[in-house]
C-alpha cells in the first residue's frame, strides 16, 4: 500500500533530519530530506510532497523566498516552518504567505506530532469527502443537471411529472441558471421521438423571423432559390426551445401566437398550412408579467406559453450544490484538457464561498474551466481565476452592511479572516477563538445576499 502523504524535511542539521526520519516513517508518511534550500527545492519539484518541514534557521530571507516559490508551484502544499521566534512578526508574515504552522526552535518532536497528525487526519478526511462527493454526484446527476439542494430536487420532481404530458412550458430565472439543460431534460423524458431544436430569439432579425421559424418556398422573395423548412417544421415530432423569448418584437409575438394556437405553420410565399406536432419550451430571464403590464409583451401569448411555468433558482440560493458542481466541472475539464486536477486550494474554496456568483452556474463553469486550463499543478489556486475573483472582494460590501443582522456580520467576519490566512480553517479558528466545526457550520449556511441581478 502506498504512503498516504510525502513529507519533505529541509534542514542543515543532519541530526534533525534523522530525528524526523525515525519519528515519522511509521506514521503513514514517505520521508524525503534535503540539507540545503536549493537541494530542497529540487527534491520538492521531483516528488511534489504534501507536507514540507522547513527550518528557517538556514536563512530566514532565503527560506521565505523558497516558501513562496514552492507555493507558486503547488499552492496546496502544507508548509510547517521551524523558526527561532515563533510568535514574532516574521512568523505572522509566514502564515500570511501561506505557511500552515510555525514551531519554535529547537525542534521538539512532541510539538511536531500534533500538526502532522492533524494533516494526516485532514488528508484522510479529504479522501473520504472526495469519495462521498463522487457518490453523491453519481446519485444527484439528473439528465445532465447536478443538484441535491431542496429547490433542485423539487425542480427535478416537477420535470418528471411534466415531461410526459406538456405541450408548452415557460422557464424563467436569471441568466446562467441552466434553462437549456432543463429544456433538454423535458424533451428527453417526453414521448417525443423527434429532434430537439434550439432557437435563440434574441439573434433573430425581425424581417427574417417568419422565414427562420416557419420557412419559405422557392421564389417567395429575391434570393429564395430553394424551398427552406423553418425551425418549427424541422422540430416536427420533437421539441423546439425558444430561448430568450422575451426579446421578440410585438409583431413576431403575434405570428408565434397564431402558430401555438392553430398548431399550423404557413411558409412564406405559400398558401398551404402545414400541420405540426411540436412541444414548445420557452425561456427568458426577463419578468414577462411586468413586460405585459408595460405593453412590451402580449398578454395572450404569455398565458399561452405559461401553461406551466418553472422558476430556476440562482446558484447563490443552493449552496449545498456547490461541492458537487465544482467536482462535476473539474472532472469535465480535466478530461477535456487531459489533466489530473484534484480540486481547489483552501483559499480558493474560501473565495468561492464568499463570492456572490451573479452569472450563476454558467459563470462557475467558465471560472473552473479557466482554472483547469491555467493551473500548473493538481489544484486550482486564486491566481488561476479570472481577475474579478483574484482581486479582494471588499468592493462587494455596500454602505448598508452596517444594517445587516448579527448572524450575517459574524459570517462575513469569518470569511474575511479566512481570506487573510489563505483559507486555513485551523488558523482561522485559533484567531477567532472558535472550533473548526463552527467555521464549517457557518460556511455551510451561506445564504444569498439580495443583490440586483437584472431579472
Amino acid at each position: 500500500m502506498s504512503p498516504l502523504l510525502t513529507l519533505l524535511a529541509i534542514d542543515d542539521d543532519p541530526q534533525n533530519l534523522q530525528l524526523v526520519r525515525d519519528a515519522f516513517t511509521q506514521e503513514g508518511l514517505q520521508i524525503r530530506t534535503a540539507g540545503n534550500l536549493e537541494a530542497g527545492f529540487s527534491t520538492f519539484l521531483e516528488v511534489r510532497p504534501r507536507i514540507v518541514l522547513l527550518d528557517l534557521g538556514i536563512s530566514k530571507v532565503s527560506g521565505m523566498k523558497l516558501l513562496e516559490r514552492m507555493l507558486r508551484v503547488d499552492p496546496g502544499v502544507e508548509a510547517i516552518l521551524i523558526i527561532d521566534e515563533c510568535g514574532g512578526d516574521f512568523a505572522v508574515e509566514a502564515i500570511k504567505k501561506g505557511a500552515r504552522d510555525c514551531l519554535a526552535e529547537p525542534l521538539d518532536l512532541e510539538k511536531l506530532f500534533a500538526p502532522i497528525d492533524r494533516l494526516l487526519g485532514e488528508a484522510q478526511q479529504r479522501r473520504k469527502t472526495a469519495q462521498l462527493e463522487q457518490e453523491l454526484l453519481d446519485v444527484y446527476r439528473f439528465e445532465g443537471i447536478v443538484g441535491r439542494s431542496p429547490v433542485m430536487l423539487d425542480l427535478f420532481a416537477k420535470i418528471r411529472r411534466i415531461a410526459p404530458h406538456f405541450k408548452t412550458v415557460l422557464l424563467t430565472g436569471a441568466t446562467g441558471t441552466g434553462k437549456e439543460l432543463v429544456a433538454q431534460a423535458l424533451h428527453h423524458l417526453s414521448p417525443a421521438r423527434g429532434k430537439f431544436v434550439v432557437c435563440n430569439c434574441s439573434a433573430l432579425v425581425d424581417t427574417l423571423i417568419e422565414t427562420e421559424l416557419f420557412g419559405h418556398v422557392r421564389g417567395a422573395f429575391t434570393g429564395a432559390l430553394h424551398d427552406k423548412p423553418g425551425l418549427f417544421e424541422h422540430a416536427n415530432g420533437g421539441t423546439i426551445f425558444l430561448d430568450e423569448v422575451g426579446e421578440l418584437s410585438l409583431a413576431a409575438q403575434a405570428r408565434l401566437l397564431r402558430v401555438l394556437q392553430n398548431r399550423q405553420v404557413q411558409k412564406v410565399g405559400s398558401v398551404a398550412q402545414l400541420e405540426i406536432n411540436v412541444r414548445v419550451v420557452a425561456a427568458t430571464h426577463r419578468n414577462l408579467k411586468a413586460m405585459v403590464d408595460d405593453g412590451r409583451f402580449r398578454e395572450d401569448l404569455y398565458y399561452r406559453l405559461a401553461v406551466i411555468e418553472l422558476q430556476l433558482p440562482p446558484l447563490a440560493s443552493r449552496p449545498e450544490d456547490m461541492p458537487l458542481l465544482v467536482r462535476h466541472f473539474i472532472q469535465k475539464f480535466s478530461r477535456e484538457y487531459e489533466k489530473s486536477i484534484a480540486g481547489l486550494t483552501r483559499r480558493t474554496q474560501a473565495r468561492f464561498a464568499s463570492y456572490s456568483w451573479p452569472g450563476n452556474v454558467r459563470e462557475l463553469e467558465n471560472v473552473i474551466g479557466r482554472g483547469c486550463l491555467m493551473t500548473d499543478c493538481n489544484l486550482i489556486d486564486i491566481d488561476d481565476l479570472p481577475e474579478r475573483l483574484c482581486a479582494p472582494l471588499t468592493n462587494e460590501r455596500s454602505a448598508d452592511d452596517a444594517l445587516l443582522p448579527l448572524e450575517e456580520v459574524q459570517r462575513q467576519h469569518v470569511l474575511r479572516v479566512l481570506e487573510k490566512v489563505g483559507g486555513n480553517k485551523t488558523r482561522a479558528a485559533e484567531i477567532l477563538g472558535i472550533g473548526r466545526a463552527t467555521i464549517y457550520q457557518l460556511l455551510s449556511q451561506v445564504k444569498a445576499v439580495g443583490r440586483a441581478s437584472g431579472s
